[in-house]
């Protein structure tokens, strides 16, 4: 959805929800347990829990990003950790080096290397009424100010979607998945989950909410989509190294797009497109970013890279996504309004 919403357009993102085979799409349900997670990293060798149509759609459920030590030393009741955690703790031995708890890989049919990934977050709703924050001693942003590890536990209010961090705080609640990727490039085997890369992954979007749509690149024959990671809140930057950490219930439905060819994963939301850019160094991560932001102009809006890189510069706003997973992101908001409609 890189292009303007013309009505042919509308028609023809219709026609790709619907598989080759004229079967209509189907819902499938896929929930985490020892055998339908894979724990910190992406692989391209991994074996698909689940395997679907393009069209199809997904009721998933993620589990937080932490352990049930973790919890019981904030002081969170043994009876109000989940199960599924605890048995996917228990049971779970291949792990990577980082803490997600990622459901899948899914395999979608019809997906070669090439293609792009088209991921309709079609909702995001708590799965449970607790999240947690907190740091890690000597990681963030400021590992030379916090020598320390502090872990709160954060009650959530989902009939007013709000976090209540401590007396008179509230935080309003965005929920979505910090983590949304493929498995990488072959030659890059197995990668952690921690860094964003080519693949998506830990992107950390605070964008990347229910009715929006990411776009990511396809390295591998069923693209093995995994995703978790939940958030209830974060804000740019997630400078301490956690959001609201919390388990999820998602919809997704998953498009494979022959006609669109990603170096980068992009996405799009009611009122913005949006490019991204990730590097260990900043700056060159907002490079990356910009130049994703003129390519997109020229790409898809039919403008000179002049016209394109004065726009940008004019137009669209660029926020540092994340700054404490070894790759950094940055990313571009282009607003739709913008452009007139044909």
């Amino acid at each position: 959805m890189n292009k303007s919403m013309t009505g042919a357009a509308v028609c023809l993102l219709v026609l790709a929800a619907i598989p080759l085979d004229g079967q209509q799409p189907k819902v499938h349900v896929l929930k985490p347990t020892p055998k339908t997670v894979t724990w910190g990293y992406y692989d391209p060798e991994s074996k698909p829990v689940l395997k679907i149509k393009s069209g199809d759609t997904v009721e998933v459920q993620t589990l937080l990003a932490g352990t049930p030590e973790r919890l019981r030393d904030a002081f969170l009741p043994v009876e109000e950790i989940e199960p599924a955690l605890i048995a996917v703790v228990n049971e779970v031995k291949d792990k990577g080096p980082a803490g997600h708890i990622l459901t899948g890989p899914i395999f979608i049919e019809g997906t070669e290397p090439g293609d792009t990934l088209e991921v309709r977050v079609k909702e995001v709703k708590l799965a449970i009424n607790y999240g947690f924050t907190g740091f890690v001693a000597r990681r963030g942003f400021l590992p030379e100010d916090f020598d320390r590890t502090r872990t709160r536990i954060i009650r959530l209010d989902e009939k007013r979607m709000v976090g209540y961090f401590g007396k008179g705080i509230e935080i309003p609640l965005r929920p979505f998945f910090g983590c949304m990727g493929v498995a990488p490039p072959p030659s890059a085997g197995r990668v952690s989950s921690g860094p964003p890369g080519v693949h998506a992954g830990n992107l950390d979007n605070t964008e990347l909410v229910a009715g929006t749509t990411l776009f990511i690149p396809v390295h591998v024959p069923g693209a093995l989509f995994s995703v978790g990671d939940g958030h209830a809140a974060q804000g740019n930057g997630e400078v301490c190294l956690t959001a609201i950490e919390t388990s999820l219930k998602g919809t997704l439905q998953f498009v494979v797009r022959k006609d669109l060819k990603l170096r980068w994963p992009r996405a799009e939301t009611p009122t913005h497109y949006i490019v991204m850019g990730l590097d260990k160094d900043l700056t060159k991560a907002t490079k990356l970013a910009v130049r994703e932001a003129v390519d997109f102009l020229v790409t898809h809006k039919e403008l000179s890279p002049d016209e394109a890189y004065m726009l940008t510069s004019l137009a669209v706003d660029f926020s540092i996504t994340q700054l404490v997973d070894g790759t950094l992101g940055v990313h571009g908001m282009i607003p739709k309004g913008l452009f007139r409609k044909k």
